[in-house]
């Protein structure tokens, strides 16, 4: 049997694994899937159309699953998707998706993929979509529709504009004010500035020197030591023909992302 504490309510619709432990003054609304493993603190409360994987630790004061805030949001059975072994931490909120561009990015449901950190009040708006080994300090703010790729990290008080996409390995420094896509690799700071490249987050992810010298010498050209436009250093890299397969993705990332609208690749196929 779950461990369920005796002033928690948990509506008997819902699908608790027999491992879960759910400690006082939670709130389990009745189409909520809680897999094996699954920790809740206390005062967390997973609502709406939510499925929760294996091993996830909840804090107290988080709330998952809520309705989105968004004034076009009727009560569609929309939902969100939480993978395994995350860490939700206090008072962090996680909303459900919309019909509104469910199309573009989510389907309508929020996702959070594996192994994330959500420090104290994160916020992760409605349809954003992310992906694993996250880390989210405390107070970051993400907009509806923001997609994250893996190994990303966001320090305190950042904020990241609706339909913003991050890269992998992409590192933003606190208070940062995010409006356009972030390319991958890059450490970003203030108001969209690319300063440099995540030098010690890829070597702790075991990046090679091959690697990681080919990534440093394109974000100096591209970014940081750059006398002519973007554009004009972007077409002097052969992505065809024997490049670094990390530089190409970043070359294709932003080749993607100035193809939208407002710096924001997803931006361009809304409606």
């Amino acid at each position: 049997m779950a461990k369920i504490a005796p002033n928690s309510i948990i509506d008997p619709k819902a699908s608790v694994a027999d491992d879960v432990e759910i400690g006082p003054f939670c709130t389990i609304g009745p189409d909520v899937t809680i897999g094996a493993g699954t920790k809740l603190i206390s005062h967390v409360a997973i609502l709406g159309r939510t499925r929760v994987g294996a091993n996830n630790v909840f804090h107290p004061f988080a709330v998952v699953g809520d309705y989105p805030q968004d004034l076009k949001y009727k009560g569609e059975p929309t939902g969100v998707e939480i993978g395994d072994g995350n860490q939700i931490r206090e008072h962090a909120t996680i909303h459900a998706g919309t019909v509104y561009g469910g199309t573009i990015n989510g389907g309508g449901i929020t996702r959070v993929g594996d192994n994330n950190l959500l420090m104290v009040n994160a916020h992760v708006g409605h349809d954003c979509q992310l992906g694993s080994r996250n880390i989210i300090a405390n107070n970051v703010m993400l907009a509806g529709h923001v997609v994250m790729g893996n190994n990303i990290v966001l320090n305190g008080l950042v904020g990241v504009n609706a339909w913003v996409t991050i890269g992998d390995y992409a590192y933003i420094g606190g208070a940062a004010r995010i409006h356009h896509d972030v390319p991958p690799f890059v450490k970003v700071s203030d108001k969209d500035s690319i300063r440099a490249l995540n030098e010690v987050g890829l070597r702790r992810a075991g990046f090679d020197d091959a690697d990681i010298s080919a990534l440093s010498e394109a974000t100096r050209r591209l970014f940081t030591r750059s006398t002519q436009p973007l554009s004009v250093t972007m077409a002097q890299f052969d992505t065809s023909n024997g490049i670094n397969p990390h530089v190409k993705a970043m070359i294709d990332f932003l080749r993607r992302r100035d193809s939208g609208k407002y710096g924001r690749y997803l931006e361009g196929l809304r409606k």
